[in-house]
């Protein structure tokens, strides 16, 4: 079994995707779209979908700001 980590949401302008920052030097790779984890909402964690339309969102939290989210995958 693999290991859970936790993580941020950060907005890559040179790839133009979302990544996740582990640690200082520790990133996913990028983000694309359909790839699922668990966001960090009042203490309690959502599975969500990561998608793009115009913008990037979250299926089942389309309004939240994705930027510093806390996620696990």
């Amino acid at each position: 079994m693999s290991e859970i980590r936790e993580g941020n949401l950060f907005y890559d302008r040179e790839s133009g995707r979302y990544d996740i920052r582990f640690g200082i030097a520790s990133f996913y790779g990028g983000l694309h779209c359909g790839e699922c984890f668990d966001v960090k909402v009042k203490d309690a964690w959502v599975p969500v979908r990561i998608e793009m339309d115009e913008e990037w969102y979250l299926v089942g939290l389309p309004q939240i700001r994705l930027d510093g989210l806390t996620v696990r995958m």
